[in-house]
């Protein structure tokens, strides 16, 4: 089992330190960078919010945003599979309607 390490993250103008297994550190550097991107967007285009506040904000707008994807996921994967058994029908039936070779 890794052990946890704290990691020092920068969000805006704020220091947090989170305990984190050695081989999730680069994920979670890459996460906090994203979200601290995401946090001076929207603190460009508010009047003024709270770090609290706009912490709300950013992560309701990332959800939002990580749901949209995952529904148009969920739509191309039912499109897939739809497609893909149309093709196992079209296959079975022509298999059936083949004379048998023996």
């Amino acid at each position: 089992m890794s052990s946890s390490e704290p990691v020092a993250l920068r969000l805006i103008d704020r220091e947090f330190l989170i305990a984190c297994a050695p081989e999730e550190r680069e994920g979670l550097i890459e996460a906090a960078g994203f979200l601290d991107r995401k946090m001076r967007e929207l603190r460009a285009n508010a009047k003024a919010p709270g770090f609290e506040r706009l912490a709300v904000l950013t992560a309701v707008s990332i959800s939002h945003e990580l749901l949209a994807l995952r529904k148009q996921h969920d739509g191309q994967g039912q499109r897939l599979s739809d497609g893909l058994a149309s093709l196992r029908l079209k296959l079975n039936a022509a298999l059936e309607s083949e004379p048998a070779k023996r």
